[in-house]
């Protein structure tokens, strides 16, 4: 609705992982390090976890965007399966050929393919997501296919990206195993209130906007005190004030603006809740 006035060429303000739109944060920053460190150094496994909405899916798809054609990759994002289709999934991103169904045959042929990729001298990355809704089983069969390896070094990267109830999780005794495999961890912070003003500018340079359309420094400041810097929640009340913008024909954002869409957004989630 409000695009055209604007001249938007995109929604700069959605709330789905588009990897255009990473913002490269003190944080995000540090964890893109993490990652890239843990996936040269063939690590074996990677853990990433964050509270809901601090961006770590856009994260991994902006990682996997910038790898080369070296490192193969998969990315599994509802893993709401069984371990036996998490396997088959993993196949499938993979581009492993594969008609048999047993669990004994699509390990050897993830195998097959980590060792034919090894004497290429190419690398295997699996991003998993929403890990913290991994039961005890597939975790265990992550740790099987993090066994996979050469005398020399991990032939899988497993990269596993939650929320912070993932790092409970694996201090359960039965996944001590598991546990003791993870060699890179990066818990993703919220942005800094310095880093919102420039999280909201990248988004609407992305998107092409209007150099008309400005938000305001007491507008900035009201945003990160109603999403305390949480990415998601930054993304609901500014895409709420372009909206509000738009109805009063401006193009300058206040922070009046904002204490108004906070106020809608909150009624709109206890509605729903």
């Amino acid at each position: 609705m409000y695009l055209e006035f604007y001249k938007l060429k995109e929604q700069p303000f959605s709330i789905t992982s588009d990897p255009a739109f990473f913002y490269p944060s003190s944080r995000h920053e540090e964890a893109f390090v993490h990652l890239l460190y843990g996936i040269d150094n063939r690590k074996g496994i990677i853990v990433i976890t964050g509270e809901i909405g601090t961006g770590k899916t856009t994260l991994c798809r902006a990682l996997l965007n910038k790898l080369d054609d070296k490192i193969k990759t998969a990315l599994v994002l509802n893993p709401s399966f069984s371990d036996l289709q998490l396997l088959q999934m993993i196949i499938r991103d993979l581009g492993i050929p594969c008609t048999k169904t047993s669990k004994l045959d699509l390990v050897d042929a993830i195998t097959q393919f980590l060792l034919e990729q090894s004497m290429r001298g190419n690398n295997v990355t699996v991003v998993i997501d929403e890990c913290q809704n991994l039961n005890i089983r597939q975790l265990e069969q992550i740790r099987l296919l993090s066994n996979l390896e050469t005398e020399k070094e991990k032939l899988l990267q497993i990269i596993l990206v939650g929320q912070p109830e993932l790092g409970d999780k694996l201090k359960n005794p039965a996944l001590r195993q598991l546990n003791q495999r993870v060699s890179v961890r990066y818990h993703i912070l919220p942005l800094l209130r310095d880093e919102v003003s420039g999280y909201v500018k990248h988004r609407l340079s992305v998107a092409q906007a209007d150099p008309r359309l400005i938000f305001t420094p007491a507008a900035m400041d009201a945003i990160f005190e109603y999403s305390h810097g949480t990415p998601r929640i930054i993304n609901i009340l500014c895409d709420r004030a372009l909206l509000a913008g738009f109805v009063r024909e401006t193009f300058t954002v206040t922070d009046e603006i904002i204490h108004i869409c906070a106020k809608e957004v909150q009624t709109v989630y206890e509605y729903h809740s």
